[in-house]
């Protein structure tokens, strides 16, 4: 993989999924024996990644605690948000001002990754290397979720995202990210959607569809289905 550093967003409340992380971060619930952090980093080793970088805020010594707890045979920072917390869009621009890169992986804990988004990930990266393109979402159609509740974020057509009336994609939690499109945005709460709206008004904003199931732990509910 040409991508050597992924950032992953762990800052969050988790409130949809309470009372579970009223003491416990959302990273670290379980899922089959492995918490959902820990499940992440180990998807990030077998897709060659070489660093990782770990915001936190949140019940943050709980974070630090298990990553000095395990022995992970990868590069792993840990990025303190500070005293406020930062949402999606602020805590990335903190984690890529720690990063030499300007093309980073941004993933979500949230998904459980397995072995089936391998290919599309990679594929997903030959895109936006190819294209010479500043970012890329991993989408997949709301057929194929395990959660089919909701409607989805945009729709695709060659590669490009769109906003319509209906919208039959969601996006996984997982990007290719180049840090010039962030690195005029002041520290402090936003959310990544703001840099996606500001692609999708030009045309620039691209997606590759992964084809499995796509299970995320969206909240109470799903954790209840999917968890117990």
């Amino acid at each position: 993989m040409k991508i050597k550093t992924a950032l992953i967003l762990c800052a969050g409340f988790g409130k949809r999924v309470q009372p579970i992380t009223d003491s416990l971060p959302k990273p670290l619930i379980v899922y089959k024996d492995e918490t959902l952090l820990e499940n992440t980093i180990n998807f990030l080793i077998k897709i060659k990644i070489k660093k990782i970088k770990i915001n936190v805020f949140y019940l943050k010594e709980k974070i630090i605690d298990f990553i000095n707890s395990k022995n992970f045979p990868i590069n792993i920072e840990i990025v303190d948000d500070g005293e406020t917390i930062l949402g999606t869009g602020g805590g990335t621009l903190s984690l890529i001002k720690k990063s030499n890169e300007d093309d980073v992986l941004i993933i979500n804990p949230d998904t459980i990754w397995d072995d089936n988004y391998v290919k599309s990930i990679f594929e997903m990266e030959k895109i936006y290397f190819e294209k010479k393109i500043k970012n890329i979402l991993l989408i997949v159609n709301n057929l194929t979720c395990f959660d089919k509740r909701f409607n989805g974020d945009f729709e695709v057509k060659n590669n490009i995202l769109l906003k319509e009336k209906i919208n039959n994609f969601k996006y996984t939690g997982c990007q290719i990210f180049n840090k010039e499109l962030i690195s005029h945005k002041q520290l402090n709460y936003f959310p990544i959607s703001e840099i996606w709206d500001e692609l999708l008004r030009e045309s620039k904003l691209y997606g590759y569809e992964y084809k499995g199931e796509f299970k995320h732990l969206t909240d109470f509910e799903i954790y209840e289905k999917l968890f117990i």
